[in-house]
């Protein structure tokens, strides 16, 4: 049965051809892929994106490539701790960051972590809630206009959250492993 996503319109992700990288996926995995896709490429400023579940694993890149090399051991080059600037290094950000909110929401009886933001000299860093402790991270330029990112960043979350089932989740991780 496919689900479709909420505001979905024609050419949008029950309609549109899924990316190379998405081929034997369900429709569902495939429309997910398509929005995160559709957000690297319609939002000024938006470098990298990545979907983490809540354990931590990347479910989803904004790079198929980047997806396949974070299922595999780094092979870090000489005086190099690992792959700088790559899906794998946001995932681990996005969840660490994810896990340090959570923590402190917690401590300050402030409730459910919506989103959290991180502007720095040379970029900004984006991490928004989307199911069961499933996070969307959002690396972007210096000079994006936040709010029209944390606004993408809300419609990904709209109309992929209530998807990203179990076995949804299962699906995505299987198929970074597969990737190797």
């Amino acid at each position: 049965m496919t689900a479709m996503f909420r505001g979905a319109t024609p050419g949008s992700p029950a309609t549109a051809p899924a990316s190379p990288h998405a081929y034997g996926l369900s429709n569902e995995a495939r429309n997910l892929h398509w929005l995160l896709t559709n957000l690297v490429e319609e939002v000024p400023g938006v470098i990298s994106v990545a979907v983490v579940s809540s354990d931590g694993l990347l479910l989803l890149s904004s790079d198929p490539e980047e997806t396949a090399a974070a299922a595999r051991p780094a092979k870090p080059a000489e005086g190099q701790d690992g792959p700088k600037g790559s899906s794998a290094d946001l995932a681990t950000i996005v969840s660490g960051l994810g896990s340090l909110t959570l923590g402190a929401a917690q401590l300050m009886d402030g409730g459910t972590v919506k989103q959290t933001m991180v502007a720095m000299d040379e970029g900004s860093l984006f991490v928004m809630s989307i199911s069961d402790g499933s996070l969307l991270g959002v690396h972007a330029t210096p000079d994006c206009e936040m709010t029209v990112v944390a606004y993408h960043m809300a419609l990904f979350v709209g109309r992929a959250g209530h998807v990203l089932t179990p076995e949804l989740r299962s699906e995505l991780r299987k198929s970074v492993e597969s990737a190797r």
